[in-house]
């Protein structure tokens, strides 16, 4: 067996570049819609069409893997991923860079999933806290060089580098998975799960890609409508079809268990609001304030930047508190940073904006880490590729919805306000919006047991919860 520091380091190459790639476009968006003529906001298809691949063929990772090997499924993904990039630096119209972003999504739905199975394949529960932040060390390095360099390249250069980008790093990813990665596969692969994967399928991509099209004149009203409709009928004919399949796609039972339902369920609510923030705050500050990208880059990188100190203390802080004390706590503090946006002016000292994001990037890293743990806590080694696969739909999913809801909200404040144009204050009250839905995962949260994943926090017991000691 590979160190696992080792492979935590390669996995991380992966998540380096598609974390630095999401962060990059975000801080983009502005240019890239001037230059394809289109409105920023249509310009969440690039966005959402993105994070639906991901959605719907990450359920299909975890069955890849087992069958054909872990290092074929991860090695190629990348080889797909990087190809995609090209494409998406070539495209010359949002009906191309929407195509480039489905091709690039294919490889980013079993690069990330799969190499996270190796690693929780290799490491202990207990080791469980600190083998994902260090997994997600060199990771979070993407969205802090992300913001800072998209905004100079697209600022001095052109915006079409911030994909091109992505070349070097996945040559690399590949070549050091060649070398250091083991091709983990399981010897008795259960069927593949075919109308399953059809029908989740169709059912994210309808759901979410009518929501994504509402307002702005994307598609007809009739259409959206009926995409919405397919979509929610669909999810709810896959629940029927897995309430009686042992070898469902999506393993329904999973959520069953109190902490594994807490880190999906309550993480879909959290992350859709928190998901919006990519979106957003470009706008905010480019469209809103008149900042240059490269501006608003050296700014925005500050979440990102108070993620990667937040990973250091992790595992103290939930030794100390806790899941359910960390989740539901830290739950509202992110909110009120996220809210904290919508306070934001052209005249906001720079320093102030920064301390702002920087807090907030912090308690939210927290937040993650604490709901990637405990969605494994009580998972047992056997249905682990189904949690991965589960938790990593449930994970890209919100991202999709986040950048639709904001879409929705600022619509609604536009259309409220009578805007033409899109302005400011439609874009801060948003972040109002998006911050209450965000901390209404609290309500999940609540409803764990005080020691919830004490085996994965190591949470140090209360006086008062201490065995009593022997009589004399």
């Amino acid at each position: 067996m590979r160190s696992p520091v080792l492979t935590a380091f390669i996995i991380a190459t992966a998540l380096f570049m598609e974390n630095m790639d999401g962060t990059v476009i975000s801080t983009s968006l502005p240019a890239i819609a001037l230059d394809l003529h289109q409105d920023p906001i249509v310009l969440k298809l690039a966005l959402t069409s993105y994070l639906l691949t991901l959605a719907v063929f990450i359920p299909a990772s975890g069955w890849v893997a087992d069958r054909f090997g872990a290092r074929t499924v991860f090695c190629s993904a990348i080889v797909i991923f990087t190809v995609g990039s090209i494409l998406c630096g070539a495209s010359t119209s949002l009906g191309t860079l929407i195509a480039a972003r489905v091709f690039q999504g294919l490889g980013g739905a079993m690069m990330v999933p799969v190499g996270r199975l190796v690693l929780l394949r290799s490491v202990p529960k207990s080791d469980l806290v600190n083998a994902l932040a260090y997994l997600t060390v060199p990771a979070l390095l993407g969205p802090v060089a992300g913001p800072p360099l998209g905004g100079f390249i697209t600022t001095y250069f052109h915006w079409r580098w911030i994909f091109w980008i992505n070349v070097p790093i996945g040559v690399l990813g590949v070549l050091l998975s060649l070398k250091f990665i083991q091709n983990l596969r399981e010897q008795d692969v259960p069927r593949f799960d075919f109308k399953g994967f059809v029908l989740s399928g169709v059912g994210l991509l309808s759901l979410i890609s009518g929501l994504s099209m509402i307002g702005r004149g994307i598609a007809p009203l009739w259409e959206v409508a009926a995409m919405v409709a397919i979509g929610a009928l669909s999810l709810l004919a896959y629940v029927r079809h897995a309430d009686g399949d042992e070898d469902a796609i999506l393993d329904l039972k999973l959520l069953k268990i109190p902490t594994f339902f807490a880190g999906v369920v309550g993480g879909l609510i959290f992350r859709v609001g928190i998901g919006a923030m990519p979106f957003l705050l470009p706008l905010l500050l480019q469209i809103g304030f008149g900042l240059t990208p490269f501006q608003s880059g050296s700014l925005t990188f500050a979440t990102a930047a108070g993620a990667l100190v937040m990973k250091f203390t992790a595992s103290t802080a939930l030794r100390w508190f806790g899941f359910r004390q960390t989740l539901i706590v830290n739950g509202v503090i992110s909110g009120a940073f996220l809210a904290a946006c919508a306070l934001f002016t052209p005249s906001t000292p720079h320093w102030s904006l920064l301390l702002t994001l920087l807090a907030g990037g912090f308690f939210r890293s927290l937040e993650f880490t604490a709901l990637n743990a405990i969605s494994y806590a009580d998972i047992d080694p056997p249905r682990m590729s189904r949690a991965t696969s589960f938790a990593s739909v449930s994970q890209q999913m919100s991202g999709a919805l986040g950048v639709a809801v904001a879409a929705i909200c600022v619509q609604t404040i536009q259309f409220g306000f009578g805007d033409s144009a899109l302005e400011a204050r439609d874009l801060s009250l948003a972040f109002v919006m998006v911050a209450i839905i965000s901390s209404l995962s609290t309500l999940i949260f609540a409803r764990l047991k005080p020691d919830a994943g004490a085996a994965v926090s190591g949470k140090l017991p209360a006086p008062e919860e201490a065995a009593p000691a022997a009589a004399e």
